[in-house]
């Protein structure tokens, strides 16, 4: 079989982590990176994914060489790093998919005009028909959705990034000067671009626990290398689509002049307007189709991931890990985070944003942690010594905890003084 087949046939955990990863971290900070600081902004944004890379990568090896999901790692290494793992989950699930899903619905709104309904109504809509979509059809059905909507998404966005290339740059304000970038706000700027680029760290236990699905789906598992292929092919795809949202804010919104917006769904709705001014209306259909398909993969992966995730640990911790493997949990898994969900949205929505900062913060402080817990799952004695990481990328390794430590030293400091 050539390596086209073979990747074919292996397309599945890579290709739902770019749709995960292709989320708000792509559509507004990417592409409010190009309009505020302009084309330097791509060494930030190419630099995180390289130095995130083995972090997401330990996930797909653990899993492939010992058919067990890297939480089960943590736990081996000892309870304490499944505590802490469970601590950074709770945290960031109470606010994430809420979140995501009000973003995707005020998009949804502002996008396709629709009027006399609210926000929380769509973003409950939303709830509903992910988890009717994964409890039907699980895993299965949500590789088979993707393979459908990233195809439109990389498409509609390759489009897009064409016409705003081809039709040049918006005419730059009289005496524009660009802001500062190593100032306090535009460093802050960064950490939050870095941080968030191409996804939070913790989301390598996802990747994990979606590759041990699909091995147990398929029957058998791919080569090591095979595996990683795929994986490579998605997390490749997240790089070239964060430059294509950067170039889109370069070529229709740096040196504008225009004051953007911090929330992300007016913010998303500014880039879309000002994009159709300045290529045409005509053109409105391809950024919409590709705005709302980056928001909507996203929240559909992640409530399936959060639900697989949760499952996991909660199994881990009450010493029945494979009873709550069975499918009766993972549906107890999807409808929980839905009514959670659904309960943040009516009861805390006045206060997402405080909730959501807190969940940002405590992934982005304990990111570096995360990173050294997976190096030590690839390096520890679960793993025969020919597939652990080479030495050169167990360098990149410490590089990227070094660099993630040294930002959120920078983020705390500044957001506790």
């Amino acid at each position: 079989m050539s390596k086209f087949n073979t990747l074919i046939k292996n397309l599945g955990p890579g290709l739902l982590f770019a749709s995960m990863a292709i989320g708000t971290s792509h559509l507004v900070l990417s592409t409010k990176a190009g309009a505020q600081y302009g084309w330097i902004m791509i060494i930030p944004i190419v630099l995180a994914n390289i130095l995130k890379y083995p972090f997401f990568e330990f996930g797909i090896r653990y899993t492939n060489i010992t058919g067990k999901s890297i939480i089960e790692g943590y736990n081996n290494r000892g309870r304490g790093y499944l505590w802490l793992y469970a601590i950074i989950t709770i945290v960031t699930s109470i606010a994430g998919p809420a979140a995501l899903c009000s973003i995707t619905a005020g998009l949804f709104i502002n996008l396709f005009g629709i009027q006399n309904i609210s926000f929380t109504t769509v973003a409950v809509g939303l709830f509903i028909v992910n988890s009717i979509i994964l409890i039907i059809g699980k895993y299965k059905l949500l590789e088979t959705t993707l393979k459908f909507l990233i195809p439109i998404l990389f498409f509609a966005l390759l489009a897009t990034t064409v016409l705003v290339i081809k039709v040049g740059p918006v005419a730059p304000i009289v005496d524009f000067n660009p802001p500062a970038i190593f100032n306090e706000l535009g460093i802050l700027f960064l950490i939050t671009l870095i941080g968030w680029m191409p996804t939070a760290v913790e989301a390598s236990s996802w990747l994990s626990l979606w590759s041990a699905e699909k091995y147990n789906i398929d029957g058998s598992k791919p080569l090591l290398k095979d595996a990683l292929r795929e994986f490579n092919f998605g997390y490749i795809l997240t790089t070239i689509l964060a430059i294509f949202f950067l170039v889109i804010g370069c070529m229709t919104l740096y040196g504008s002049g225009t004051e953007l917006s911090s929330n992300a769904v007016t913010f998303a709705d500014q880039v879309i307007n000002l994009f159709t001014t300045h290529i045409g209306n005509w053109a409105y259909v391809f950024i919409a189709v590709s705005a709302f398909a980056t928001m909507y993969s996203t929240c559909l992966t992640q409530h399936d991931a959060i639900s697989r995730v949760s499952v996991d640990i909660i199994g881990l911790l009450v010493g029945e890990h494979d009873k709550f493997k069975g499918k009766k949990y993972y549906v107890i898994g999807i409808v929980t985070i839905a009514l959670m969900s659904i309960v943040v949205l009516y009861t805390l929505g006045p206060n997402m944003g405080l909730i959501l900062a807190i969940a940002t913060a405590t992934s982005f402080v304990l990111a570096p942690i995360v990173g050294y817990m997976n190096l030590k799952n690839v390096i520890s004695s679960d793993i025969p010594e020919d597939d652990k990481p080479k030495k050169g990328l167990q360098i990149l390794t410490y590089a990227g905890i070094f660099f993630l430590s040294c930002l959120a030293i920078y983020y705390a400091w500044v957001v506790i003084f």
